[in-house]
């Protein structure tokens, strides 16, 4: 018990140390590095949040991959022609959830494999938006560059300025919290959002039993379809908006496989976390983490050897081998996640 105890707090543990370590030995570069974290985590964390409420009700998706690269697309498209942002993110979150209905269709009404499903999904994404892209743009698959507008610009938050002098207190709150755009704020507002949801309203404890035993659910007049349905619906949201921001704010516009296996890396946080939205918040962090680190020292000199900047890039990637190897303990999946559920007459 105590062990696992451990293992829980060990993410939250190796982010704040890497954080600390940097501060001491490189206290400017850190604080930018810190800040392209957050903005680096947000698409993964919207993303794994998404595969917590589709996986807490017992549908496995995949697909995230594909939803996001979706997104990305619609958005930008949208967002390149009527260059608004907004009307930008309302085509991401529907383009992402058009993918999510079709997955919902093929693994809930159908009973098709859920993997299967997800797998068909990032396929279709992935030719899908490059056809639509040179029909559209005839630029090879990418959308125009987009300016003003027609990005999501920073907010910088309340007496950021004023608290900026101030030791410690001020670079956090000026530099770090202060000045990234809403959508990243809304992506971590969407974790506590998501515990409470999830384990303090009768929806959650519905959303998570149909997880964990449909047929107890069922028994009790819960439709088991409708719930799993909008989990469905819930992540589509999340993954459109994370597309959304790929596109219209930590980039200018959709270039091919912009997602760059972000929506896999997600599930990968996903098992990190255990299915929980505080673990999902440190995970992806941590992966946020180690991409900057990568950014900001291409070739990282320690001295006596020099890590070369293939390593550096592939540090995320390696993270998640070692996760999915089972180094993070136990991670137990909803126990009738992957199954559909067949009402007994």
């Amino acid at each position: 018990m105590k062990l696992d105890v451990l293992k829980d707090a060990l993410t939250p543990i190796i982010v704040l140390g890497i954080c600390l370590i940097w501060a001491l030995i490189d206290s400017s570069r850190a604080m930018q590095g810190m800040d392209s974290a957050l903005r680096l985590m947000t698409p993964l964390l919207l993303a794994c949040l998404a595969g917590l409420y589709s996986e807490r009700a017992g549908v496995f998706d995949i697909g995230l991959e594909g939803k996001m690269l979706m997104a990305a697309f619609t958005a930008a498209t949208v967002a390149a022609l009527t260059n608004s942002a907004w009307l930008g993110l309302l085509a991401g979150i529907g383009g992402a959830l058009t993918l999510s209905l079709i997955h919902g269709l093929a693994s809930i009404t159908f009973r098709g494999n859920q993997l299967i499903s997800g797998v068909a999904i990032n396929f279709l994404a992935s030719g899908l938006t490059v056809l639509l892209g040179i029909k559209i743009f005839g630029l090879g698959g990418r959308t125009p560059s987009l300016q003003g507008s027609g990005r999501f610009q920073e907010i910088t938050l309340p007496f950021a300025d004023a608290l900026s002098g101030v030791p410690v207190i001020g670079p956090i709150y000026a530099q770090l919290i202060s000045g990234h755009s809403i959508l990243v704020y809304v992506a971590v507002l969407c974790v506590p959002l998501t515990w409470w949801v999830l384990f303090r309203t009768r929806f959650g404890l519905r959303l998570r039993a149909v997880g964990e035993n449909p047929a107890s659910v069922d028994t009790a007049g819960v439709s088991v379809t409708r719930q799993r349905y909008v989990a469905v619906a819930i992540c589509g949201v999340l993954c459109g908006i994370a597309g959304a921001y790929l596109a219209t704010g930590l980039s200018a516009g959709f270039v091919k496989e912009m997602t760059a296996g972000r929506g896999f890396i997600a599930l990968a946080a996903l098992i990190f976390a255990k299915w929980r939205p505080w673990g999902a918040l440190f995970a992806t962090l941590l992966f946020g983490l180690l991409e900057s680190i990568a950014n900001q020292y291409p070739n990282l000199d320690l001295g006596f050897v020099t890590i070369p900047s293939m390593f550096m890039n592939a540090l995320p990637y390696i993270l998640t081998v070692i996760i999915l190897a089972g180094f993070v303990g136990r991670a137990i999946p909803p126990r009738a996640g992957g199954e559909p559920y067949v009402k007994e007459r």
